[in-house]
């Protein structure tokens, strides 16, 4: 897979976890990821349609997600409850569509769907493809969180 159709998915997650959730975060080396087993205790996962298919996700353990959701909301949150699933999804909908402008910039044309959340321990995220999968760690103050990113060329 092409890294310009992923650095604008890193871009837009620093830019999110920044202004959203007030949390700075570092992005790691990115790999080729072999397995379904999500890197989190929630994800939340976007398919992608228009001149290429594919799929992103984000999942975060609980304790990072925790931190992020108390920032957004301005108090303190101490599980994962529905209020903190709905914002795992909508934080998964503002880099979508962030990264999604970028690369309309750049001549390409993607269309997102509705975020489904996926919420439990060791749960897997399938993306739906014959392609690799490319995934990001992120570091926080808090704890790390992790995109995966699938484009079908």
């Amino acid at each position: 897979m092409d890294v310009a159709l992923i650095n604008p998915f890193i871009d837009a997650t620093l830019h999110v976890l920044k202004t959203m959730g007030t949390t700075d975060a570092k992005p790691g080396k990115p790999y080729l990821k072999k397995d379904q087993q999500a890197k989190g205790d929630v994800s939340a996962v976007i398919g992608l349609t228009g001149e290429a298919n594919g799929t992103i996700s984000i999942s975060f353990p609980e304790q990072s997600i925790v931190a992020v959701v108390s920032r957004m909301f301005g108090e303190p949150i101490s599980n994962l409850n529905g209020d903190m699933t709905d914002a795992v999804g909508e934080i998964a909908n503002m880099i979508s569509g962030q990264a999604r402008q970028k690369l309309e910039v750049m001549g390409r044309i993607l269309h997102g769907s509705i975020p489904s959340v996926i919420v439990g321990k060791n749960h897997q995220i399938r993306h739906i493809t014959s392609h690799p999968v490319i995934a990001v760690p992120f570091e926080t103050e808090n704890g790390g969180f992790t995109i995966e990113i699938c484009i079908e060329e």
